[in-house]
């Protein structure tokens, strides 16, 4: 008999200062699921997306293996956009990136090293646009190795479907490649572009969430970075490609219509799920349906199915969402945050409050890179901000 997953974002105050975790994981200490023989139901304080399961963990995976793979699929001369938005999926500014990265060492001391080169504002381009002779600033983005890749950055890593998610600790990532280089010290100088808004300087939490193209040769990476109340401050998307020439460029040009049209209908697809870590066992995998629709008072309703492989457990969420411009927000306290591009960023209105009443919080991004088949990524975070595990999606319109 199938079972029902009730699933809630809850409500409190403030949020714990999320730099001083504790990483060590045991699975033992994370309750997700609490099951009442009397009613035949499943209480989920994590994900509905995750659809995940309580299957002991498998450590064999090769963890040399797994860190390998992410080095190789990241290996290349990046060719790219940057896209920083508002809280509302307001486009705040686009900057021209290239991102160089290579790697050294062997086995457990294999390293993967990177450089972002991040196009200056320069007052000589010519009226053709011709700025071949543009500077680029170089940054040094912090090395990614067996330690850092499994203590601090919680890696997600899906090596089939060529998805990661990654964690970062501290503010560090922003400091070095954000705020020197693209959104400067503050918003009036002459060296960095103006007019930008400056992400918190203690941000609380920073999820980077990549996919790459069913197409081409080319990836999304999105960030989530949360300020220290636990709200969103800012989002960003690298769209980068690995080829020379003119960087690749987020389709607008269906934001003259309202950007939740092309989410809406049905979507039939396969979910994985792995636990954080570089050894990166599954969980589980299960099929997912999910069905976007408006109702008669111009809200967004949301159904979402899964059913687990091996234990047949189906669960079954419904959300309504109200939409005001780009954001939708969904009863229970999360939001969908549109962009252009097909592009959605979820989660919750404010993770303090999860964190108060103790329930685990999730972040997703997703990308609809053709009208007919989507990829999303789901990150599932403890009440103490550690990463504990990520969804990967691939749906098909039906």
């Amino acid at each position: 008999m199938a079972s029902s997953i009730h699933c809630s974002v809850s409500l409190p105050s403030s949020l714990p200062k999320l730099s001083n975790f504790n990483f060590n994981f045991n699975t033992t200490n994370n309750k997700f699921f609490s099951f009442n023989p009397s009613s035949n139901s499943i209480k989920c304080s994590a994900s509905s997306f995750s659809c995940f399961s309580s299957t002991s963990l498998d450590e064999t995976a090769m963890s040399i293996e797994n860190l390998r793979s992410f080095i190789n699929l990241n290996i290349g001369k990046w060719n790219g956009s940057f896209y920083q938005f508002d809280a509302g999926g307001n486009l705040l500014q686009r900057v021209s990136t290239k991102l160089s990265v290579s790697s050294y060492g062997e086995d457990e001391l294999m390293s993967l090293i990177q450089s972002l080169y991040i196009k200056q504002p320069s007052s000589n381009t010519s009226v053709s646009g011709d700025d071949g002779d543009a500077e680029w600033a170089e940054y040094k983005i912090k090395e990614t190795n067996m330690f850092t890749v499994d203590k601090y950055q919680q890696i997600g890593f899906f090596p089939s479907e060529k998805a990661f998610a990654l964690r970062y600790q501290t503010a560090g990532m922003l400091e070095t490649v954000l705020r020197q280089g693209v959104l400067g010290e503050d918003d009036i100088g002459e060296e960095s572009p103006r007019n930008l808004k400056l992400p918190s300087r203690r941000p609380s939490l920073v999820c980077e969430n990549c996919l790459y193209s069913l197409q081409r040769d080319m990836r999304a990476r999105a960030f989530h970075i949360l300020e220290p109340k636990g709200t969103v401050d800012m989002l960003i998307i690298f769209l980068e490609e690995r080829s020379e020439g003119s960087p690749p460029l987020l389709d607008s040009a269906g934001d003259a219509e309202n950007r939740i049209t092309p989410f809406l209908g049905k979507w039939k697809g396969r979910s994985v799920t792995n636990r954080s870590g570089v050894y990166g066992s599954t969980i589980s995998e299960a099929d997912t349906v999910v069905l976007h629709e408006m109702d008669d008072n111009g809200q967004l309703i949301q159904d979402v199915t899964c059913t687990s492989d091996g234990t047949n457990v189906t669960t079954n969420v419904h959300w309504t969402g109200a939409i005001s411009d780009n954001l939708v927000t969904f009863d229970g306290g999360y939001q969908m945050i549109l962009l252009p591009g097909g592009m959605y960023m979820g989660c919750p209105c404010d993770v303090a409050k999860s964190v108060a009443q103790s329930k685990s919080f999730h972040l997703e991004f997703c990308w609809l890179e053709t009208p007919d088949k989507r990829q999303r990524l789901v990150r599932t975070y403890d009440v103490e901000g550690l990463a504990v595990s990520s969804t990967y999606f691939l749906e098909t319109k039906v």
